[in-house]
């Protein structure tokens, strides 16, 4: 639907009684397969350091600011120095299959008067990778941020990382665009990709996410008869 002003100019539609939601409480999330918990070093990353002894290469961090590590006491410094940071919330996602830490996600970027903020920062060690325990962590970090009142939920990364693009497709984010040399990080440019879901797409995607992560789209060998793709790629506005 089309909006004008008195002028006759087309503007955004109207938001009646807009309200900022909250900063995201550091409240643990429960799900059938994982649990998120808000980063704890002591914790969590003895835990994610093993994991990450299964990517033998280091090629999991390529598109992350730092990493990988040669020594736990090298992450566990990184990762004190990365939440004392204003305005990034860091979580450990775990797999109830075990019950340890297997991989890393954020909220940061928040703007509360707009009503936005991104996660990022993620990384699933092999452990979580391909795994329904990752799949239902980003669906909890989505649905909490919709259910405290956030319009727009974005996801950005190197342009060139192909396997994060793929992710944010299949996890129901429209693509909106690359920004060109927008920043600077090892040494090199970053050229960012932008992905967003905003609050009109969520009851959709919740509604496949749910389809997905239901314990019976799962035949006895625990191989998918759903793919997630399928459900949320009608979803989605704009690929890229």
């Amino acid at each position: 639907m089309q909006h004008t002003n008195h002028l006759g100019q087309p503007i955004g539609f109207p938001i009646a009684n807009w309200t900022p939601p909250p900063i995201p409480p550091q409240i643990a999330m429960e799900g059938r397969y994982c649990r998120i918990e808000p980063m704890d070093v002591d914790r969590h990353v003895g835990d994610m350091f093993e994991a990450d002894q299964l990517d033998g290469s280091g090629a999991g961090w390529t598109y992350l600011p730092a990493g990988p590590f040669a020594a736990l006491r090298d992450m566990q410094e990184w990762m004190r120095a990365k939440l004392r940071e204003p305005g990034r919330y860091i979580f450990a996602l775990l797999d109830k299959r075990d019950g340890r830490a297997s991989g890393m996600a954020s909220y940061h970027r928040i703007d509360r008067a707009a009503g936005s903020l991104e996660v990022g920062f993620i990384r699933l060690s092999p452990r979580l990778q391909r795994s329904r325990a990752a799949t239902e962590a980003m669906f909890l970090l989505m649905q909490n941020a919709f259910e405290l009142g956030y319009r727009r939920y974005e996801w950005k990364c190197d342009a060139f990382n192909a396997p994060s693009r793929t992710a944010a497709q299949r996890l129901g984010f429209s693509y909106e665009g690359t920004f060109r040399q927008a920043t600077i990080y090892k040494g090199r440019n970053r050229d960012t990709a932008w992905y967003a879901i905003v609050d009109a797409d969520w009851p959709a995607l919740r509604e496949a996410f749910g389809r997905w992560l239901d314990p019976a789209n799962f035949d006895e060998a625990g191989q998918q008869r759903l793919r997630l793709s399928d459900l949320t790629h009608p979803l989605i506005h704009c690929t890229g």
